[in-house]
């Protein structure tokens, strides 16, 4: 099994933004725009969104189609809690808690349920250090 980090050296790596957002001002758009603006395939997870930068925006994880390889969380702690068991009952394996999405529970009960957690990392920084 492949780790988050070896995920971005794949080319062909989905990565679902949770929090994904047209707010310029907003992490959760900067990122989702970054990695599309790097050749990452990128889902918008937003329910209070229908698009995000021209792109179908989806209100949970379960409602994106195709596969996700990586997690990317880009919301408070308290609305976070809800995407790591949604991330473990569909079986991905995957998942980054933007700074400031993290907590310490998050991370222990991302562990718990055998994902694969990388936090207190950006993934545009990470990302922009891959070729």
């Amino acid at each position: 099994m492949s780790t988050v980090a070896e995920h971005l050296l794949s080319g062909d790596t989905v990565i679902a933004v949770v929090g994904a957002t047209d707010s310029p001002g907003k992490y959760g758009g900067r990122i989702y725009r970054d990695l599309k603006s790097k050749g990452f395939t990128v889902r918008a997870v937003n329910p209070n969104r229908e698009t995000v930068d021209g792109d179908p925006a989806y209100p949970t994880l379960a409602a994106v189609p195709g596969t996700i390889d990586i997690v990317d969380v880009v919301v408070p702690p308290g609305v976070g809690a809800d995407i790591v068991p949604q991330t473990a009952v569909l079986g991905l394996r995957h998942i980054w808690f933007q700074p400031g999405a993290e907590s310490r529970e998050l991370i222990l009960t991302a562990e718990a349920a055998n994902l694969d957690v990388i936090h207190h990392d950006c993934i545009m920084v990470r990302a922009s250090k891959v070729g």
